[in-house]
Formats: C-alpha cells, sequence, structure tokens
C-alpha cells in the first residue's frame, strides 16, 4: 500500500534582478544580461492591473527586485 500523502522535492532558487537594468541591448551581451534588461523593462509597466499579475507572477517564481540606494 502506498503512503497517504506523496511529494516530490524541487530545489528553488532566488533570482535577483538589480535596477536599474540595462536600457538597451549592446553588442557582445551574454544571455544572462539580456534577461536581466528584459526583466528589468518590465517594471516600468503603468497598467495596474498588468503590473499586479507580473508581481503575482514574480512571487510565485522566487524573483526578487533589488532597486540601487544611492
Amino acid at each position: 500500500m502506498g503512503t497517504a500523502i506523496d511529494f516530490k522535492k524541487q530545489m528553488t532558487e532566488t533570482v535577483y534582478i538589480n535596477l536599474p537594468g540595462p536600457a538597451e541591448p549592446t553588442p557582445g551581451m551574454s544571455g544572462g544580461e539580456l534577461l536581466h534588461g528584459f526583466l528589468a523593462d518590465l517594471t516600468k509597466m503603468e497598467n495596474p492591473e498588468m503590473k499586479k499579475w507580473f508581481e503575482e507572477l514574480c512571487m510565485k517564481w522566487n524573483v526578487h527586485y533589488r532597486y540601487e540606494r544611492g
């Protein structure tokens, strides 16, 4: 007989996106740098409903934004 609860252990990783990100892609950027710029641009959404959806998605996938303090 099987157990009452089946579970799968999953590895989780926290992703930090430093803001401000690159304004434009440049030749020679790595894939990580391009993704960083893309994710940084998504924080500039003006539609409040889309922004809320995006923030919930970030929480689900453990993506956190860090703002440069100056």
